[in-house]
């Protein structure tokens, strides 16, 4: 699994026009899923995210967690985060999991963000042509992932 973490004063996603998620303060997760990628994985970004030290302390260092602050989470769903754009011009997504696997593996990775103490996660629409919007706090954005591992099979 791959995400891209964004501190954002706020985030919004659109789907035909209307708002479907929406946080102030917080964080924009997008996630991508990739073959091979179990509940573990999921499990462990969530946990990882939610405690995550990347706000401001009172001076000004990276000394708070999405937690410690209580923020909201947006979580968007994004297989482009698996697109291989080395060969050729368009990018192959070849790497991507299959809707039939990603998409419940997003809905347990914010079952699990919630479940680490993250008490507003809000999310975009699964497969939908979606309009992100955001403003990003620093900015700050993370890339975070975490291959399968054989022993979590």
């Amino acid at each position: 699994m791959k995400t891209v973490i964004q501190r954002v004063r706020r985030a919004a996603v659109q789907v035909e026009g209307e708002i479907v998620g929406a946080v102030d303060h917080g964080l924009l997760i997008l996630l991508g899923v990739g073959h091979g990628d179990t509940l573990s994985e999921a499990k462990w970004l969530a946990e990882r995210i939610a405690v995550l030290r990347i706000f401001a302390d009172e001076n000004d260092k990276f000394n708070r967690s999405l937690l410690d602050v209580e923020g909201g989470a947006l979580v968007v769903s994004q297989f482009t985060l698996f697109g291989d754009a080395v060969g050729g011009r368009r990018p192959s997504f070849i790497k991507a999991a299959p809707p039939e696997i990603a998409s419940p593996l997003c809905d347990r990775f914010v079952e699990f963000l919630k479940a680490a103490g993250v008490k507003r996660v809000e999310t975009g629409v699964f497969g939908a042509k979606m309009l992100v919007e955001l403003e990003n706090d620093g900015p700050v954005t993370i890339l975070l992932d975490r291959e399968p591992r054989a022993e979590d099979k």
